[in-house]
C-alpha cells in the first residue's frame, strides 16, 4: 500500500510547491484499488495532486470520515473532476455543526448544498460495508474508552435551535485488509483513536495491523495550538496506545505538534508524522 498525503496543516519542509490548509486528503493505492480518504476544505488537494504525481481522474472511490468541512468540502472539486468514482459518507441526522468557545461561535460542518446536488455520486452507509475488494467502512465505533478531551468544543445544532455536544455519530472508520495485514485510517479519530483500533481488533481479531494513519484529534484550541488534556493525559494515550500491536503510527492535522512529541517520547520510532507531500509504503 502507498499513502500520500495531498493536503494536511503542514507540508515537508522542502516541498514549497505545495500548498497547505487545515484539513486533510490522503490518496491510498491498495492492491488494485487507489480511493481517496477526505477531500479537505477546498481544491488544495486537488491542486497539489498532480504536483505528487496522483491523478484525480484515475480514483475510484473516496470516503468521507465525518461530516467537518475540513474533511468533506473538497468533495465538489473531486466530483467535478472524476465523473465515475462514489464518495461514501456516514448516514445520519440533520444537523449543523459548530465550535462554540469563550463566546465565539464558528460553523465547522459540511456544505449541505453538496449533498443536495451530488445526491447521486454520494452513498450514505449505515452498517459495515465492504465498498471496493479487502477495503471496509466500518459505521458503529466502539466506545469502550473516552473520546478526546479536545471534542468539548464541538456542538451540533438541531433546527429548532439547541445546542447539544456532538456525538460523532457522523464518524467512519476505513479499516483496508492487504496480504500482510490491516491498516486503520482515522480521519480525525473523534471517536477516539483507540476506540477504533479496539473496532479493527473487533471484527478483524486474528489479523495483524500493520498501521494506523490519520489524525488523532489531540489538539484543544487550535488557534492557540493547545493540547486537549494534560501533557499526562497525552502520555497515557502513548501507553496506552503501545498496548496494541500496531506497528507503526502515521498522523498529523489535528493531532497537533505539541501532543505529537509528547506521543513521540513514549512510542519512539513506531510514531511518525505524515504531513503535506508525504509518500509512504505500509
Amino acid at each position: 500500500m502507498i499513502v500520500t498525503t495531498l493536503v494536511d496543516n503542514s507540508r515537508l519542509e522542502h516541498r514549497t510547491d505545495l500548498c497547505v490548509e487545515r484539513g486533510l486528503s490522503l490518496h491510498i493505492d491498495t492492491e488494485g484499488t487507489k480511493l481517496l480518504f477526505d477531500m479537505g476544505s477546498g481544491r488544495t488537494f486537488f491542486d497539489n495532486a498532480p504536483l505528487l504525481n496522483i491523478d484525480i481522474q484515475e480514483v475510484d472511490l473516496a470516503v468521507i470520515s465525518h461530516r467537518h468541512h475540513d474533511h468533506c468540502n473538497g468533495t465538489s472539486h473531486f466530483l467535478e473532476q472524476n465523473g465515475v468514482a462514489k464518495v461514501y459518507l456516514k448516514s445520519c441526522g440533520d444537523k449543523d455543526y459548530c465550535f462554540r468557545a469563550f463566546g465565539f461561535k464558528s460553523d465547522v460542518g459540511i456544505d449541505k448544498a453538496l449533498l443536495e446536488r451530488t445526491s447521486g455520486r454520494i452513498v450514505l452507509v449505515t452498517e459495515t460495508t465492504q465498498v471496493a475488494p479487502n477495503v471496509h467502512v466500518i459505521a458503529k465505533i466502539s466506545d469502550k474508552y473516552p473520546q478526546p478531551k479536545g471534542n468539548q468544543y464541538l456542538y451540533t445544532q438541531s433546527k429548532d435551535g439547541r445546542y447539544e455536544k456532538d456525538t460523532f455519530e457522523h464518524e467512519l472508520l476505513l479499516v483496508i485488509k492487504e496480504e500482510d495485514g490491516l491498516v486503520i485510517f482515522t480521519g480525525c479519530a473523534h471517536s477516539g483513536v483507540l476506540n477504533m483500533i479496539e473496532t479493527a481488533v473487533e471484527l478483524f481479531p486474528n489479523d495483524r495491523i500493520k498501521a494506523v494513519v490519520g489524525g488523532f484529534h489531540l489538539v484543544g484550541l487550535p488557534v492557540f495550538n493547545s493540547i486537549g488534556g494534560t501533557k499526562d493525559d497525552i502520555k497515557a494515550l502513548g501507553i496506552a496506545l503501545s498496548r496494541y500491536p500496531v506497528e507503526k503510527f502515521y498522523t498529523g492535522h489535528c493531532t497537533g505538534m505539541k501532543a505529537y512529541h509528547l506521543l513521540k517520547e513514549v512510542l519512539g520510532d513506531r510514531l511518525e508524522h505524515l504531513p503535506t507531500g508525504r509518500c509512504v509504503e505500509v
